[in-house]
């Protein structure tokens, strides 16, 4: 463990000077996010960025809760919290943030649970963005007045709706042809960092899979547009049933907008989510979606209405009614216009107050 944190403090010294956000000094409520360029840490950086505009010197992030501690830390993910939680000192108030998990979804998601439940007299607060698991952490003996719901934001001033030339430009940048439908899946869903050949299935790899090679049966010019790391198994998966895809592993994650404006529509087809993150940037950005009934989507989607929300594990449902979707392009839009108009009270904005309001002011103040 010394090894371990002395890892860490030389990480946190030689980043502070480049990351937005990251210093050593300590501050009321330090954030603590992973090392990848990935969700849990732009979660922070929004939410962080967002109270310092208001309150300057009060919230940072951080990769490790050590040296740059203060009064409040936010462990950005339950796995970041079981990784450090038996070697915290007493004093600061812990917040967790548990998006998703249960014991049956596998052996190494059993053990996560039953270690996050084992320290959670040591948890002053558990944030969860879906009402779904707010009632399972509830069940699973979490004190209700210790947990608050608090959806996943979306910078609505970058994820915004493609105009024609910006469309047009999308599409030729990802290699999509005119006549193509590009349909969106911008996740990690394989084991690991590497290729991802062993298929994550709570991320409905097979699912994605095999509703896009029954939309092509159907005679519908479907094409995959792919972000994220480790889809190889998509990949294969697509290639097999011949369907055509792009993969662009994106270095940054802003510029996942401009594969929005290349879509035509967007699949969710987990078994499991927090968010995901996929639901308010496709509002934000005018691309109708079809999503599995698991993390947000209920919370989000009204049926029919500003999406569509399908049974989890599916794969007919989402076939039709993705293929309702493409062959009717004024229902679609209009579900675009009443996303559109839903999506306000999800930016980081007011996601970043809602945490300063509920979680760290009241903590601050004892």
């Amino acid at each position: 463990m010394k090894a371990l944190l002395r890892e860490c403090g030389r990480t946190l010294l030689a980043q502070a000077g480049r990351l937005p956000g990251l210093r050593l000094s300590p501050c009321p409520v330090t954030f603590v996010v992973e090392r990848n360029d990935w969700s849990i840490r732009w979660d922070g950086l929004y939410i962080t960025r967002g109270i310092e505009a208001l309150r300057p010197g009060t919230a940072r992030i951080s990769e490790s809760p050590w040296r740059s501690a203060g009064p409040v830390v936010h462990f950005g993910s339950h796995f970041l919290w079981n990784a450090w939680s038996a070697h915290l000192p007493i004093g600061p108030a812990y917040v967790v943030t548990y998006f998703h998990g249960k014991p049956d979804d596998g052996p190494d998601a059993a053990r996560d649970v039953e270690a996050f439940l084992a320290r959670l007299d040591r948890v002053a607060c558990v944030v969860t963005a879906a009402s779904l698991m707010e009632r399972r952490l509830v069940e699973w003996g979490v004190p209700k007045e210790r947990v608050v719901r608090i959806p996943i934001g979306v910078d609505t001033r970058h994820f915004v709706p493609a105009d024609v030339a910006r469309r047009a430009a999308a599409r030729e940048s990802f290699g999509i042809p005119d006549d193509a439908i590009a349909v969106g899946s911008f996740q990690k869903d394989g084991v690991g960092w590497g290729d991802g050949n062993e298929p994550k299935l709570i991320k409905g790899p097979d699912i994605f899979v095999a509703a896009m090679a029954a939309l092509r049966a159907r005679g519908l010019p479907v094409m995959a547009l792919l972000t994220g790391p480790a889809r190889g198994y998509v990949k294969a998966g697509l290639a097999a049933a011949g369907v055509p895809f792009r993969h662009v592993f994106l270095d940054d994650y802003m510029k996942i907008a401009d594969a929005y404006a290349a879509l035509d529509l967007y699949l969710m087809t987990s078994r499991e989510e927090g968010g995901p993150k996929a639901i308010p940037e496709s509002f934000a950005s005018g691309v109708p979606i079809v999503a599995a009934d698991c993390g947000m989507a209920s919370d989000m989607i009204r049926d029919g209405v500003n999406g569509a929300l399908v049974p989890v594990g599916d794969v007919g449902a989402f076939v039709a009614r993705a293929a309702d979707a493409l062959a009717n392009p004024a229902h679609a839009r209009a579900w675009t216009v009443a996303a559109h108009a839903d999506i306000a009270a999800y930016d980081w904005s007011a996601i970043s107050v809602a945490h300063w309001e509920k979680i760290y002011s009241p903590l601050l103040r004892g």
